[in-house]
């Protein structure tokens, strides 16, 4: 079901605080639940970290745009014959040298690949937005499914507690007509039975409650408490919600709004400027780079002096300067560019697919919920009608028990089918909100079950 109903995230409009393994012991709400969820989630802080890949790319992709520059030195010792690189003469002597030089090098054209690579770049950062929202989805719609799976299971504990309740106050009234003799001690002993049943059932309803806390405090990603607990909101169902859009139109919104759907048509522009650059591989390239250079040697003498001339000025002498243009044809190359473009082609193909794939899923999850919601409204209607019916006969049976006038197996029969359909009436109202507030939240309206 998770998988079924991803949505939009909660717009919150202030800072949220860090809960990061301090214990809440409650009660806490569902916007607080969310909030403590969304900040402590690891999954989600390593997605947030990964878009700062998607980010170096694009700077990267950018920064091809604008020349190079680098520079160097190096220097150094010759022995034995070999040429000074002042006097261009061949001399046996050690020889020391220092040697600068600069460079810088620009493209001019290359078949595009630049600003394709550009716009894919971004298009990979708008596509992990997307995809990071949609995280937050969700995580915000696993906590919501979790925060009212507590709520279910603390009805169900009252539920059991008042069916508990109801037994072992007949328990102890028909002790005492056994005692008097005005029943038969199988009636005690039936009751004794179905007594210790619901004692049964209450301890499972509880801790069924704790399982419930459990994995929504795990969802939270906080330590679990025994103190911990959920306020419960006030909520009434209300059939209109359902009525007022056909699934059919959910789904165009959903369409407009989703940012699975989002992430998914980005990738497939993603993977069409991946054919755009593979096909800029095919055309010539043109670059143009200049470069500086000098040099200074300790075995360079003023004419007719022994004195070296000084650094400064033999840099001087020595600089020579250099500009080019350069002009590749790719004419055959080994058949590599026709194979990365049919990779990337294979690639388009691939996210057009998944893109299609996408949508086919949301429409089918939409009717899935809109056919699931439609049930539950009617299963809750019905169960109203159901325990009013039940309550009259329950409120009958237990007056003739009292009175002798049916057994205590036929009390008992009463008494569980009101508490079953109380049951089946808590499971219906709350699949139904659930349900429809997630057809709500397709419409792109804010997520929440107040």
């Amino acid at each position: 079901m998770r998988k079924l109903f991803t949505v939009a995230l909660l717009a919150l409009g202030f800072q949220i605080p860090s809960f990061a393994q301090q214990e809440i012991t409650g009660p806490v709400d569902l916007l607080t639940c969310v909030e403590v969820a969304l900040e402590n989630n690891l999954t989600l802080r390593r997605t947030e970290i990964n878009q700062e890949n998607f980010e170096a790319d694009l700077l990267a992709s950018q920064g091809r745009r604008i020349p190079s520059l680098s520079s160097g030195a190096s220097s150094g010792y010759r022995w034995g014959r070999s040429i000074n690189p002042v006097t261009n003469l061949f001399e046996t002597r050690r020889i020391g040298n220092i040697n600068v030089s600069a460079s810088s090098n620009v493209p001019i054209f290359n078949g595009m690949r630049i600003n394709n690579s550009i716009a894919q770049a971004r298009k990979n950062l708008e596509s992990g937005q997307y995809s990071l929202q949609a995280t937050r989805n969700t995580i915000t719609l696993s906590v919501i499914n979790l925060f009212i799976d507590v709520v279910f299971n603390r009805e169900q504990v009252k539920i059991a507690e008042n069916q508990l309740k109801t037994t072992t106050e007949q328990l102890e009234r028909t002790k005492k007509l056994v005692e008097a003799g005005s029943l038969p001690l199988s009636n005690q002993l039936d009751l004794q039975s179905q007594n210790a049943t619901n004692e049964l059932n209450l301890i499972n309803a509880i801790n069924g409650l704790r399982l419930a806390k459990l994995a929504l405090t795990q969802a939270m990603v906080i330590p679990f408490n025994e103190n911990f607990d959920v306020i419960e909101p006030e909520y009434e169902v209300n059939q209109a919600e359902l009525t007022s859009s056909t699934p059919a139109e959910i789904f165009e919104v959903a369409l407009t709004v989703l940012p699975q759907i989002k992430a998914a048509e980005a990738n497939v522009e993603v993977a069409e400027y991946g054919v755009k650059i593979a096909k800029g591989a095919f055309y010539p390239t043109v670059g143009a780079g200049v470069s500086i250079f000098s040099n200074y040697v300790d075995q360079a003498f003023l004419p007719g002096s022994t004195e070296v001339i000084p650094f400064r000025t033999q840099i001087d002498n020595n600089l020579s300067q250099s500009g080019n243009i350069q002009l590749n044809i790719p004419i055959f190359s080994n058949f590599s560019n026709k194979a990365s473009l049919q990779r990337a082609r294979v690639q388009q193909r691939l996210a057009e697919v998944a893109a299609e794939e996408a949508k086919n899923t949301l429409r089918q999850d939409i009717e899935t919920a809109y056919t699931q919601a439609l049930a539950a409204e009617q299963s809750y209607q019905a169960s109203l009608i159901r325990i009013k019916s039940l309550e009259e006969t329950f409120r009958v049976s237990k007056q003739q028990f009292e009175l002798g006038a049916i057994n205590s197996v036929d009390f008992q029969v009463a008494q569980n089918n009101l508490f079953n359909a109380q049951a089946d009436l808590i499971n219906a109202k709350y699949a139904y909100i659930f349900r429809v507030k997630v057809l709500d939240f397709y419409l792109g309206n804010p997520l929440n079950i107040y």
